[in-house]
């Protein structure tokens, strides 16, 4: 395995719950409006230290997409997902973006969104952008 480099960001964060990696700067919000398995979770424009899973086919509630999980590099914790393509033209805004989910990450103030017991489970994003 090579060597690892982190990027260190500066300003309101988002990082990893497990290992404090950064993952996001709250400026690249496009979405608080998205829902996963787990709760909310949030599209941005830009993720960093991540690295990409498998890509796969998912039906959400937007209907079929292209997405590949994203992994925090510094604990190799599943944090969100990656949309490669929608399938939908409606949905083709979110093609790059990625979606971090609250209860796995702290905030820029460090709080922790903690799983609430109404979240639906297969709900994997939102209509409401």
């Amino acid at each position: 395995m090579g060597r690892l480099f982190v990027v260190n960001l500066e300003g309101k964060i988002y990082s990893c719950k497990y290992c404090r990696t950064h993952l996001a700067l709250s400026e690249d919000i496009v979405s608080k409006s998205f829902q996963s398995r787990h709760g909310k979770a949030y599209l941005f424009n830009t993720v960093v230290n991540t690295t990409l899973g498998e890509t796969e086919d998912r039906l959400m509630m937007t209907g079929m997409h292209t997405v590949a999980d994203i992994f925090c590099v510094g604990c190799g914790s599943i944090v969100g997902w990656k949309y490669k393509s929608a399938h939908e033209k409606s949905q083709k805004y979110k093609e790059g973006k990625s979606v971090l989910e609250r209860c796995k990450v702290f905030g820029p103030d460090g709080s922790n969104y903690w799983v609430a017991r109404e979240a639906r489970i297969g709900e994997s994003d939102s209509d409401d952008v």
